[in-house]
C-alpha cells in the first residue's frame, strides 16, 4: 500500500524521496556514497557532499540536516577519514545545512557519503516527471568529470585540467535550485552516473515525452574532448550506452567523442532543468550573473516519438 503522505517515491525515477508532513511542509530525503575519485581527501569529501547534496536541490528544496557515511580500511590512517570528513563538512556548512551525525564501518576501500534531508513545500517542489512538451532545458554544469577523473587516476591529464573538475564538482547545485523555482521550471533531475543522455531519459520517460538534446550547444569542461578521443572515460560509458540501447537516437553526425562524453557517468554534475521556454534566457542570465558562467540551453522537450532521447548535431 502506498502510504498517501508519500509524493515521490522510488518508481518515478526520483533523485529523493519526497514525504508530507503538514499541509505546508514536506521533507526530501536522498543518500549518496562512493569511493574516491580524486587523491585529495578534502577535496574528495567537498565533491562527494556536493555530490549528496545535489539530489535535494534537483528536488528544488533546501538541506537542513546530513548524516555521514563512511567506509575506511583499518590500515590506512585514520587522519585521512578526518581530513575527508572536514571536507564535507565544509559543503554542508556553505548549504546551510547541519551535520546531526553518522555512521562508519571498517571496509576494503575508502567510502564517503551523506544522507541528507531537506524540506519544501508539498505543492512546490519539482518533479523530474513534469517536463511540458515545448519546454526549453537548460544545463547548468559543463560535461567531462568522468573522463577527466579517470585520466587522473592514471596520471594521463594535467593538474589544471583535474583542478578545473574538481572546482566544477565541488560546486553546490545551491544557485541553480533557488533559480530554477523562480523561473517556474517544470522539471529537473541532476546528471551524475547515469551521465547526460541517463539522466534525460529518465526525465523523457517519466515526463511521457521525447527530449531532444542539441550536441553541439552542450558544455564541456577544458581537457574533456581531447581525452575522450583518446578513449579515455569512465567505466560507466559503455555501461549506460549499452543500458540505453535503442531508447536513444543519435544522429549520425555528432562527433565520436562528443557522443562518449554524452554517455560517460559525472560526479556532482549540474542540473538538466526543463521550463517554459521565455524563461530560459533569465534563468541562464541571473546564473551567469551569480558566476556559473557555463550554464546554457541545451535543447527541447518535443511530443513523445519512438525515443525517449534524440540527439541532434
Amino acid at each position: 500500500m502506498v502510504h498517501p503522505d508519500l509524493l515521490e517515491g522510488f518508481d518515478k525515477f526520483s533523485d529523493a524521496g519526497v514525504f508530507r508532513l503538514r499541509e505546508d511542509l514536506a521533507i526530501v530525503q536522498t543518500v549518496d556514497f562512493f569511493p574516491p575519485i580524486v587523491d585529495d581527501p578534502e577535496d574528495y569529501g567537498r565533491i562527494a557532499a556536493a555530490n549528496s547534496l545535489s539530489d535535494v536541490y534537483a528536488m528544488g528544496a533546501e538541506p537542513i540536516t546530513a548524516l555521514s557515511i563512511a567506509g575506511f580500511p583499518q590500515k590506512l590512517d585514520p587522519a585521512i577519514l578526518g581530513r575527508i570528513q572536514a571536507g564535507g563538512a565544509e559543503k554542508v556548512l556553505e548549504a546551510g545545512a547541519v551535520i546531526v551525525g553518522g555512521h562508519s564501518v571498517m571496509d576494503q576501500e575508502i567510502k564517503f557519503g551523506l544522507a541528507v534531508t531537506g524540506v519544501a513545500h508539498p505543492a512546490r517542489f519539482i518533479r523530474n516527471g513534469g517536463a511540458r512538451e515545448g519546454d526549453a532545458l537548460v544545463l547548468t554544469k559543463p560535461l567531462g568529470t568522468g573522463s577527466i577523473t579517470t585520466a587522473a587516476q592514471s596520471g594521463k591529464t594535467s593538474e589544471e585540467v583535474l583542478a578545473g573538475a574538481v572546482e566544477s564538482m565541488s560546486r553546490l547545485n545551491r544557485d541553480a535550485s533557488r533559480a530554477m523555482l523562480r523561473a517556474g521550471a517544470h522539471g529537473a533531475t541532476d546528471v551524475t552516473g547515469f551521465g547526460l543522455l541517463g539522466h534525460a531519459r529518465e526525465m523523457a520517460e517519466a515526463s511521457g515525452l521525447t527530449v531532444v538534446i542539441e550536441s553541439g550547444k552542450v558544455p564541456l569542461l577544458p581537457g574533456a574532448s581531447a581525452l575522450a578521443r583518446k578513449k579515455i572515460l569512465s567505466g560507466g560509458a559503455a555501461r549506460n550506452r549499452e543500458f540505453l540501447g535503442d531508447r536513444v537516437s543519435l544522429d549520425a553526425a555528432v562527433p565520436p567523442e562528443l557522443a562518449s562524453l554524452l554517455f560517460d557517468s559525472e560526479t556532482s554534475g549540474g542540473l538538466l532543468i526543463s521550463l517554459p521556454e521565455d524563461k530560459a534566457q533569465s534563468l541562464i542570465d541571473e546564473l551567469r550573473a551569480k558566476g556559473h558562467p557555463e550554464v546554457v540551453r541545451i535543447g527541447r522537450v518535443a511530443a513523445r516519438s519512438s525515443r525517449w532521447v534524440q540527439v541532434e548535431p
